[in-house]
This record gives C-alpha cells, structure tokens and sequence, in this order.
C-alpha cells in the first residue's frame, strides 16, 4: 500500500505588505465604533469620554467680563481618553496625506528610496506644523497675547482653559502619539528610528510639562515660534529634492532658527525666571494647580536651556556638514599637465593633436611614416 505523504503547507498569514496597506481601514473602523457609540444611550457616555473634551466649568457672566456665561476647562484623567481617539483621527489624516498627495508626486518625480522618505517625513511635517501655526496663531490673537505679553504669567495658575486652548493641546499630544505606530506603518529604517524617538520623545516631554505644569500660554507661544521655523526648513526641503540647486529656503531657515532660540530663551526667562518669580502665590498646591516654586522653576529653565542648546548644536553640526558638501562640490578639478616626448616640439603637437595628444590623423603617424620611406 502506498504511504501517503503528509502535507507540509504552512495556513495561510497575513503578510506584512498587507497590514501596512489596510492600517488606516482598521483604524478609521475603531474610530467608527467611538462615534456609533453616541448613537446609542447605553454606550453614550463611555463614547463621549473619548471624542468630546472633559471637566468644563461654567462662570457665572459678570458686568466686568461679558453678557454671557462663559465655558473654560481644566485637565484631568479622563484627557487620556480623548487623545487616544484623536490619536486615531491623526493615523487616519496621514494615510490621507499620504495616499492621496505625497505617493502622486513620488511617483512623477521618481525619488530614490533616501530622498522617499524623506520627502514623505518632509510633507507631513510641514502639513502638520502649517495647520498648528495657523490654529495656535489664531488663539494668540483671539485672546490678546499679543497686545499683553503680561498674560504668559499674570494670574498665574492658568488652570482654566478655553476650549481651543484645551483642544490645541489635546491635538498636539495625539499627533505625537500617533508618531509612534506610524513608525512601524511607514517601514522605518533601523537606522533612523533612534533620532525619531528623540525628537518624539522631546516634543511630548514639552507639551506634556507645558499641560500639566498649567504653563499653557507660555508653551503656546513658543510651540507657534518653534513650528514657523520647522515648517520653513521642511518646506524648503521640499523644494530642494524637486530642485537641487534651490538654496535660498535653507539661508532663510537658518538665521530664522538662530533668531528662534534665542526668543525661546528670552521668553522662557522673562516668564519663569522673573515673572513667575516675582508672583505673590509661591506655594505647591496640587489641588490649585499652582507649582510656582523654586525647584520647578529651575526644572523647566534648565528643561528649556538644554534642549535649546542640543537643538543648537545639530544646527551647528548640520550647517558644517553642508559647508563642507558645497566646498568640496564646487572644488576644481586639477588639470593634467600634457606629456611630451623628446625630440618633437610643443608646438609640432599642437598642430597634430589637441592640449599636446597626438591624432591618428596627424602627420607623424605610422601610416605617413611609411609612406614616406617608400
């Protein structure tokens, strides 16, 4: 009898290509599942845990303020919630991004795969950092940061916020989150996870201290500053991988970034370092939300100090690294000097060649030589 031979294949898996192409499907279907959530009363309030912002309070109008009553909100636990849905919102807003923009142009412009990823880095970023700084400007002139700089410290605890405050900050916490999963979405080299992890990491550890140390207004304008100066190099990088010989972006960028840290370090010191400083109320008190103290003021200066310096010294590193790709580019290539042999002149070379290389066609060639001794 004939043995029949087991079968050695393997069930079907899931490949990763296909978990890559099909993310934004599984996540826009459990963003689904929060939002049918309000539909129904049984899940109502679990749902709106995560889509709408938590602990408002509501102030009585006054003659001094306004007709109206007015609507402000602090943070609290339940803010996890509402970033990890919109977490999910900001996967689904970068496959958009992605599909429907970035993938048309790579493929018209053929990008190697270094230049790939880095334009796709490059147009998320710059979308994201253009959107923040028009939002983030808007609440700036809205509620007259601008006409008052006073506003970054006085009345110090800004525990109460408005609701574009809140939300501009909810936004920007999930954005960063989201940065984590889109590392393994978007196939990341080995290589470069660990300087996406760091300036990940930085930007959460900011506005997250920001958040919770109630220095909303002073972490606002300095997100605003530091996002028109990122959003100028990446969009100038972008121009530069269409065009290689378009510089004048990268100039701008870099006195621009200069400029930048140094009013990041003025405005953290005129805030912390003298106006919190000066503040009557200089005592702990969680429930108040009040951490004007001296040891948490020397923690978000030397946060801020040595993060701006770090920043500085990649600049200075990246500037040099350039200088030395541009000098060694437009460095000129060294001519040979053209041989001659002995007994024939330079300028009997000249007539049977070109730069002193004697032709086939001239007149002391093998043929010719022949010739005449016959």
């Amino acid at each position: 009898m004939a043995i029949r031979k087991k079968s050695t294949k393997s069930p079907p898996v899931l490949s990763h290509e296909f978990i890559l192409q099909n993310h934004a499907d599984i996540v826009s279907c459990v963003a689904m599942v929060f939002l049918l959530g309000l539909m129904f009363e049984i899940t109502a309030k679990a749902s709106i845990i995560f889509v709408t912002l938590q602990y408002n309070v509501t102030l009585p109008a006054t003659e001094e303020q306004a007709a109206e009553s007015v609507s402000l909100y602090y943070y609290g636990i339940k803010d996890l919630a509402t970033v990890f849905f919109y977490m999910l919102v900001a996967i689904i807003i970068h496959a958009i991004i992605q599909e429907y923009v970035l993938d048309k142009i790579n493929r018209r412009m053929h990008f190697s795969k270094t230049k790939h990823s880095k334009f796709n880095e490059s147009g998320q970023l710059s979308a994201f950092y253009l959107f923040s700084c028009i939002w983030g400007t808007f609440i700036l002139i809205s509620e007259n940061y601008i006409s008052d700089p006073t506003i970054l410290w006085r009345a110090y605890p800004h525990n109460l916020m408005t609701f574009q405050m809140k939300f501009f900050y909810i936004a920007q916490l999930a954005y960063w989150f989201h940065a984590f999963p889109e590392l393994y979405f978007q196939k990341t080299k080995k290589e470069d996870i660990p300087r996406q992890l760091v300036y990940i990491g930085l930007y959460l550890f900011h506005i997250a201290g920001a958040y919770l140390l109630n220095l909303n207004h002073l972490g606002l304008v300095l997100l605003v500053l530091h996002y028109f100066v990122e959003f100028l190099f990446h969009i100038s990088r972008l121009f530069y991988f269409s065009d290689e010989k378009y510089q004048k972006g990268f100039s701008l960028w870099a006195v621009l970034f200069v400029l930048g840290r140094l009013l990041t370090l003025i405005l953290s010191v005129l805030t912390v370092g003298f106006g919190l400083a000066r503040a009557e109320n200089q005592k702990l008190d969680f429930s108040a939300g009040n951490f004007n103290v001296l040891a948490v003021r020397i923690a978000v200066l030397a946060s801020i100090c040595i993060t701006q310096a770090f920043m500085m010294w990649k600049f200075i590193n990246f500037q040099l690294r350039r200088w030395r790709e541009h000098s060694t580019f437009q460095a000129p290539t060294v001519k040979k000097k053209p041989t001659v042999t002995k007994g024939r002149s330079s300028r009997k070379g000249t007539e049977n060649g070109v730069n002193g290389t004697v032709t086939s066609n001239g007149a002391d060639s093998p043929r010719n030589r022949k010739e005449k001794s016959s």
